[in-house]
């Protein structure tokens, strides 16, 4: 089976809800597991935090966009931002690492994101925005 989405939705923190549950909704055609579907919609809540209050400093104004593809057994989740970019991939994958202490953010957003998903690949320019893509095998619930 072969299928793709994309939604496209303002910076606004209201909105991570709604791509974690349109994120559900598109992989529920997979027959997953609950356990298989809270970890893709924690992955996306973690990937759309991160482009809200990372990518665009919390301005309201600008578009996160998020792509979601299933391949036979597989999905992708791809999440971009157009914002300030990431100046150094490996020191920001790093737990605990945060750029906004004064946000108490935990650090742990890539962390978690690579504990729910069997890969995530991040790609990011400064001054031009970051693309993060995950996949997951869907093992299928009986």
């Amino acid at each position: 089976m072969h299928n793709e989405m994309e939604v496209r939705f303002l910076s606004l923190s209201g909105n991570e809800s709604f791509a974690r549950a349109a994120a559900a909704s598109f992989a529920a055609q997979m027959n997953p597991g609950i356990e298989e579907l809270s970890d893709i919609r924690t992955a996306v809540s973690e990937a759309v935090t991160n482009a809200i209050i990372h990518g665009y400093d919390q301005n309201m104004d600008c578009i996160v966009t998020m792509q979601m593809e299933i391949e036979d057994d597989d999905l992708t989740v791809i999440v971009k931002d157009d914002g300030c970019g990431i100046g150094d991939i490996e020191l920001a994958r790093k737990p605990f690492f945060t750029s906004k202490p004064e946000l108490e953010r935990s650090g742990m957003g890539f962390s978690v994101m690579e504990a729910f998903m069997d890969s995530v690949n991040v790609q990011s320019e400064v001054g031009a925005g970051t693309v993060v893509t995950m996949r997951k095998h869907i093992r299928h619930a009986n």
